[in-house]
């Protein structure tokens, strides 16, 4: 039902979308086509008009669109007036396709090279005015009026803008908070569904239903996911419609909620961890009226998670009240014996947590900038802080690739070269893309959607008004394709714009000569793209995600570090928050280099890459309930007796012992996957005249998690044990005036049975990656025997 739902969705959603686009095309040929003279004297170029509009109404809302304006007005400003002032040094008459190429490379520079500070729509609409203004101008040689001809190129994009306002308000503006509130509503929906069938799959009695239950909350964890996809999507829209809506108040509202829905995803990701584990749960902990008990748990932090939405409540009755304590959970005074109970205790663990994170203020979710103990730098920008490899590489390519596009494609076909800088300028990416892929939906795109436009030219041909409508099924397809993973966004564009381009205009020759010759053009800016990608940037998307693979072994060795620290709650949360982050990276590039054709170098082991993901970031997540179970016992600190504070350094010690061998590991991993090769190893090694090496000469030890005895499984026969020394010693702690203080002993039973099976997981999901890590390297030298301890102490011998 849920998946129907969201189909319908999709679909009413790519239907406006393609509606709007038409809407705003047809403005633009009703008037170019149908207008009085005076528009078609300032607007001459109505194909980049089309281009404008693609580029800003696709999936637009709103706010999306007034951005857009100023962005176009912005993008005016960086091309149109140098250019005025370049055209009047030079002359149009003394331009030639190398002097064209390289006024548009050098103003294309300038346009990117603020990287960070400028949008890409922006840069987007500057490139394609650049490439029209300057080859344009070779084109018509003496005949171009240096003024006139830029500023006939800035009314072409005004007149694009001004189509997707109009078509934005008709027949009602979308906006992008509608598109957030919605977003919460369904996000409060799922997670509420999800917490439903988690406890279904908790209380179920045979293996089947509970996997049944378990499939179902798994397939609505990746529908949330794609609706924190949209908030995050629409949210900087949203300040765009402030003004004209007087909306503060949603604004304000929405993102609160946004982000304490996204906070909850780790209570539920507990959840899944707990019944993806697959081990049975004992039957004893599930007797009597245990379950019942849970029910009325489920209620509460359902109730909770309505609150946060809100939704309209019923009277709250005395069962779902939630200053009312559990009975279930205030049944729990004793720490489990055996590891075989730790998932029923941290399942709970993860239901007060989900309350505790519903139930929080919006202010105790974030970190206070005081918290964090670190040194504040204070930046300071200027024009020349924009000189860095990072910034001047983006627009040395784009640069490059656009000149030798414009100078090819001027040699080729001098009326049409400017079609084959077009493709370059309006699809620039910041970001690194996958350059093959990209190239090649971009292609197909440009193919289809001109094959389209060819074919409506010979149905049509007599019909001007029939080819205009004609545009609003491919625009439908092409919203389709915009969202597929097959093409993606770059595809959808193409598309769009290669029929579009045919379609909407006329007196531009046959249709058949023109496609042949636009399909040529591209094939040449895209073949310029790519040879200057390989020259200038050769690194493979598969090294990449190797570098960023070590580079969240290194993350995570500084989480795990500052875990056995106990550093302070901002500088824990900071170093979670990077590890997260380059686990992003590492998964996107990991796609990435799956796209990416191997050539002659050695297949990229994608599968090993996604495993080693998926346990970083379960062990991640790991970590976070581990600094939440810590923080629940630390509230509890009034019931520190002597006796029990002996016993908590004991304890100390053992998530010290278990965060210390985690960090090695981490180190060592960073180390190893860094290495270009064993052979390369072995050369440095007798470079450097370290012919013998010795194991002993480890700077520190290497523990090794593979074995089933191996130290996870020591501490955590011992982490047990002294927690049960901790609970027979919490009632009869006492104040530091001898005097009795009351204790929830149930809030320190489920804390410290969370930190156990944290500690046991956390054993698991790094011998995992160990595993993992090996068939890397084995991967990679498939000639060598592969040894990670003999390999870490060839390193340290080499940097000893």
């Amino acid at each position: 039902m849920q998946m129907t739902e969201r189909g319908r969705a999709m679909w009413r959603t790519c239907l406006a979308s393609a509606f709007r686009t038409a809407l705003a095309c047809t403005i633009v040929g009703a008037a170019t086509l149908y207008g009085p003279e005076w528009i078609l004297q300032y607007v001459a170029f109505p194909a980049f008009s089309y281009v404008t509009i693609i580029l800003i109404i696709t999936d637009a809302t709103l706010g999306d669109t007034l951005r857009g304006c100023w962005l176009a007005l912005y993008a005016t400003c960086q091309s149109v007036a140098p250019a005025i002032i370049t055209l009047k040094l030079i002359g149009p008459a003394r331009l030639t396709a190398g002097t064209t190429a390289l006024a548009a490379a050098l103003a294309a520079f300038v346009v990117v090279l603020p990287n960070g500070s400028t949008h890409l729509v922006a840069k987007r609409i500057a490139l394609g005015q650049i490439v029209l203004i300057y080859v344009i101008g070779y084109i018509n040689g003496a005949e171009t009026d240096p003024v006139m001809h830029p500023l006939r190129v800035a009314a072409s994009t005004a007149l694009g803008v001004i189509a997707c306002v109009l078509a934005l308000l008709v027949p009602l503006p979308r906006l992008a908070t509608s598109e957030v509130k919605q977003s919460c509503k369904e996000i409060g929906q799922n997670v509420t569904t999800r917490v439903k069938l988690y406890m279904k799959a908790f209380c179920a009695e045979d293996a089947m239903t509970a996997m049944a239950s378990v499939s179902q909350a798994r397939e609505l964890s990746r529908i949330s996911s794609k609706l924190y996809q949209t908030i995050k999507r629409y949210q900087p829209s949203m300040k765009w419609e402030r003004l004209p809506f007087k909306i503060w108040r949603w604004q304000n509202v929405n993102d609160n909620k946004g982000e304490k829905l996204q906070s909850m995803e780790i209570a539920l990701r507990g959840m899944d961890m707990v019944l993806a584990s697959k081990s049975p749960i004992p039957a004893s902990l599930l007797a009597g009226e245990v379950k019942d008990d849970l029910k009325n748990v489920q209620e509460r932090v359902i109730l909770s998670i309505k609150r946060v939405n809100n939704v309209p409540q019923p009277s709250v009755t005395p069962e779902t009240d939630l200053q009312n304590p559990d009975e279930c959970l205030q049944t729990l005074q004793e720490v489990p014996e055996t590891p075989q109970d730790l998932p029923f205790y941290f399942f709970l663990f993860c239901l007060r947590l989900l309350e505790t994170i519903s139930t929080a203020k919006p202010e105790e979710t974030k970190v206070k900038p005081e918290e964090n103990k670190g040194p504040v730098k204070t930046k300071s920008r200027s024009w020349f802080s924009d000189w860095d490899s990072k910034k001047v590489m983006p627009a040395t390519k784009l640069s490059l690739s656009l000149g030798l596009a414009i100078f090819l494609g001027s040699l080729y076909s001098k009326p049409n070269g400017y079609w084959a800088g077009l493709p370059v300028a309006i699809s620039f990416a910041a970001a690194r893309e996958a350059t093959f892929k990209v190239a090649n939906v971009k292609a197909q795109g440009t193919v289809i959607g001109t094959v389209y436009g060819v074919m409506g030219c010979f149905v049509f041909q007599r019909f001007l008004t029939v080819r205009f409508l004609s545009l609003l099924p491919w625009f439908i397809f092409s919203s389709f394709l915009s969202k597929s993973r097959m093409y993606g966004q770059a595809g959808g564009i193409s598309a769009a714009i290669g029929a579009v381009l045919i379609l909407g205009r006329k007196n531009f020759g046959q249709p058949r000569d023109f496609a042949i010759d636009r399909i040529i053009e591209t094939f040449i800016g895209l073949a310029c793209s790519i040879m200057v990608e390989l020259i200038l940037q050769p690194t493979r998307a598969a090294n990449v995600a190797k570098l960023e693979l070590s580079r969240s072994f290194h993350a995570l060795y500084g989480c795990a570090i500052l875990f056995g620290a106990k550093a302070s709650k901002g500088e824990i949360m900071e170093s979670q928050k990077k590890l997260r982050s380059h686990l992003n990276l590492l998964k996107k590039f990991t796609e990435e280099a799956q796209a990416e054709p191997s050539f002659w170098f050695t297949p990229f082991n994608a599968s090993c890459y996604e495993k080693l993901f998926k346990s970083l970031s379960k062990l991640a997540d790991l970590l976070q309930f581990s600094g939440y179970a810590i923080g629940f016992l630390d509230e509890q600190g009034r019931w520190k007796s002597p006796q029990c504070k002996e016993i908590l350094s004991d304890i100390d010690s053992d998530l010290k012992s278990l965060t210390q061998s985690i960090s090695l590991l981490a180190k060592s991993f960073e180390e190893i996957t860094l290495l270009k090769s064993l052979d390369a190893l072995e050369k440095a090694l007798t470079k450097n005249g370290n012919t013998s090496w010795d194991i002993e000469l480890g700077k520190t030890p290497n523990p090794s998690f593979s074995s089933p005895e191996s130290e996870p499984g020591k501490i955590l026969n011992t982490y047990l044990q002294h927690c049960r020394g901790v609970s027979d010693g919490i009632f009869r702690a006492d104040d530091e005036e001898g005097e009795e203080v009351k204790v929830d002993k149930s809030e320190v039973v489920l804390s410290l049975s969370a930190l156990g099976f944290c500690v046991e997981k956390m054993g698991k999901e790094t011998r995992e990656i160990e595993e993992m890590v090996k068939e890397v390297v084995q991967s990679e030298n498939p000639s060598s025997h592969v040894n990670l301890h003999e390999i870490s102490c060839k390193i340290r011998s080499l940097y000893k």
